[in-house]
């Protein structure tokens, strides 16, 4: 008898929205499988472990996701979505690199567009996130950040000490070369 009434999650204004950009590598390193606490994961499927766990720490609920997927080249394959199985969709269920051609990995480029993305956003709004086994970082041409940007946190994924041979070249995380990225984006590393 009574009449039914709608109930509704908690409303974010638009003003108060954070912008999460992961900058993914989708190399073929990434499916090298040599990481994790015992060593029989993928780097891929590391790095999806590893960003759930950012995820729940963070409070996600709050944040726009945008993911740049990076090979040699970059491109956005989701801007600004609030639905969070999307993105797991895309990190557990579609394979990135395949929108790419072949060549060596360029993650400048991936940071180059998230910053593009980024851009029109208020000031220390957006976090970004990086993932990738760092196997072939520039010491040189680092993008310039946009002030939207207030946060930084690349993730390394793979064995550090021992490489797998991958492209002709031994490939292993290059733990310097992201440890550096991270510095010079002013961020943390882990």
């Amino acid at each position: 008898l009574v009449d039914p009434k709608v109930h509704h999650g908690e409303e974010i204004p638009e003003d108060e929205w954070r912008h999460l950009l992961l900058v993914y590598d989708v190399s073929p390193s990434m499916m090298l499988k040599d990481a994790g606490v015992n060593g029989d994961q993928t780097r891929h499927e590391r790095a999806r472990e590893l960003l759930d766990s950012v995820f729940d720490r963070i409070g996600i609920g709050k944040f726009k996701v945008s993911v740049i997927a990076t090979y040699n080249g970059a491109m956005p394959v989701v801007e600004d979505t609030k639905d969070l199985d999307v993105v797991r969709h895309l990190l557990s269920q579609v394979d990135l690199r395949f929108g790419f051609k072949s060549g060596s990995t360029r993650l400048f480029d991936g940071i180059a567009e998230a910053a593009r993305i980024a851009k029109p956003w208020r000031v220390g709004s957006a976090l970004m996130v990086i993932v990738s086994d760092g196997d072939s970082v520039p010491a040189t041409g680092m993008p310039a950040l946009p002030p939207s940007i207030g946060g930084t946190l690349v993730i390394g994924v793979g064995d550090n000490l021992a490489g797998k041979f991958i492209a002709g070249h031994q490939s292993k995380q290059d733990e310097s070369a992201l440890r550096q990225t991270a510095i010079r984006l002013g961020g943390e590393f882990h």
